[in-house]
């Protein structure tokens, strides 16, 4: 465990962090975790194998932002640290599932002109220097906060994100001469923080400094070519700093699914996009307390068809952990199992359209134990195995009224002509 986390901590660049427990000794606690600084020799993009490239069915990366803390904030330092505890405790680790599960190592942080394809640079300089000259502090009402190691560790998260981009676009270019299903590319899934959808081209917002997923999109675009993204946000929450940057973009098809009436009020179904983006946003707001009927009926009825639609090069995940029913700050009931299912069905939507190249990159999920079982769930999908969700009916969790459902759904199929 101790050496999973290391290996995490060790991924991202200067300032990167070693996971330790204070007076020196490996951590078992995820409550004892402080930040260590350490600078990573490497000076490629990522660090892979070429066997890691043609055969690993899934590539991760761990940004643990630990210098960007705030003792009893829900964004907390303890979110990574939980995640791989779960995925060291369900067998879900590179040493126990060799040729199929590669660990990303060796990216760099991203550069502040990398971050400013998707927010201005006045916003992007002036994090730096608030960072530096008064962190910490708290920059909006969230609160989403600052400290002086805030700036870094969101350039850190958002490098694990476009490594894991230029590592999946590798995976597709390695295994060309391939057939069948073994010419599709592994997934890649960060587990990056801060996370990033809330963040808007000038300022943070909702616990988020850069718009992560955003950036990738951006990275895949200039960088490799593939013009036409697909982004799905499936967090409780509505992404409305993806919205933002790109609702005037044509080239990039914005699907969130959220619930209706939480933070922070936006992603109406009547926002459509504007200008050339017109109708490349699709916001499905559901009625609190929808489950997993509701999720996957979303992925059915909305995200596939417009997807075959819109033939992407690309799919990008925001994928949150706060729709589960456990988690403190919203109100849908997703289940563990959810999770699984939404992510097999994405992995074969990216499997058919743009030859398995799919990431997913962390945004919510608050409550730990939730967090923790809804990503080892999703691993568990793109590596091909079954859900690892044990309950069945839970005591006390009524879903919504599926009817609620339909009506938002039929909505967003007149609206988009699904």
């Amino acid at each position: 465990r101790a050496a999973m986390r290391a290996a995490a901590a060790r991924s991202a660049a200067a300032p990167a962090v070693a996971i330790t427990r204070r007076g020196g000794t490996p951590s078992t606690s995820r409550r004892e975790l402080r930040p260590v600084r350490a600078v990573s020799e490497s000076g490629s993009t990522f660090v892979l194998d070429d066997s890691a490239l043609r055969t690993s069915k899934l590539i991760y990366a761990a940004s643990p932002g630990l210098g960007h803390f705030r003792p009893g904030h829900p964004e907390s330092d303890a979110r990574i640290p939980a995640i791989l505890d779960a995925l060291f405790d369900a067998n879900l680790t590179p040493t126990l599932r060799p040729g199929e599960l590669a660990l990303l190592d060796g990216f760099r942080p991203a550069t502040a002109e990398q971050v400013m394809t998707v927010h201005t640079k006045n916003y992007v300089k002036g994090l730096d220097v608030l960072a530096r000259t008064r962190a910490p502090l708290d920059i909006d009402a969230a609160p989403t906060y600052l400290t002086k190691d805030s700036y870094h560790e969101a350039l850190n998260g958002v490098g694990a994100a476009l490594a894991l981009v230029d590592a999946v676009v590798a995976s597709s270019k390695a295994r060309e001469n391939e057939t069948g299903s073994d010419k599709n590319a592994a997934a890649g899934f960060g587990l990056c923080r801060p996370p990033g959808h809330h963040a808007l081209p000038r300022g943070a917002m909702g616990f988020c400094l850069f718009g992560t997923v955003a950036a990738a999109a951006k990275h895949a675009q200039q960088q490799h070519g593939l013009q036409k993204v697909l982004i799905f946000d499936f967090d409780v929450h509505h992404g409305n700093g993806t919205n933002d940057i790109f609702r005037a973009d044509k080239d990039v098809l914005f699907i969130s699914a959220h619930e209706d009436g939480s933070f922070p009020g936006t992603g109406k179904a009547s926002d459509v996009g504007d200008d050339a983006g017109k109708g490349a946003t699709i916001n499905v707001p559901l009625p609190p307390g929808s489950g997993d009927a509701a999720a996957l009926a979303v992925l059915d009825d909305i995200v596939i068809p417009a997807a075959v639609r819109f033939q992407p090069d690309l799919i990008l995940i925001s994928a949150g952990y706060d729709a589960h029913w456990r988690d403190p700050l919203a109100g849908l009931h997703y289940k563990t199992g959810t999770f699984h299912r939404l992510s097999v069905k994405l992995k074969e939507l990216a499997d058919e359209l743009c030859g398995g190249k799919i990431v997913f990159l962390l945004e919510g999920g608050y409550d730990l134990v939730g967090l923790g079982e809804g990503v080892s769930d999703s691993f568990r999908a793109l590596l091909g195995d079954k859900s690892g969700e044990t309950c069945g009916k839970i005591d006390g969790l009524v879903d919504a009224d599926f009817e609620k459902v339909r009506k938002v759904l039929a909505q967003a199929k007149a609206t988009h002509q699904l």
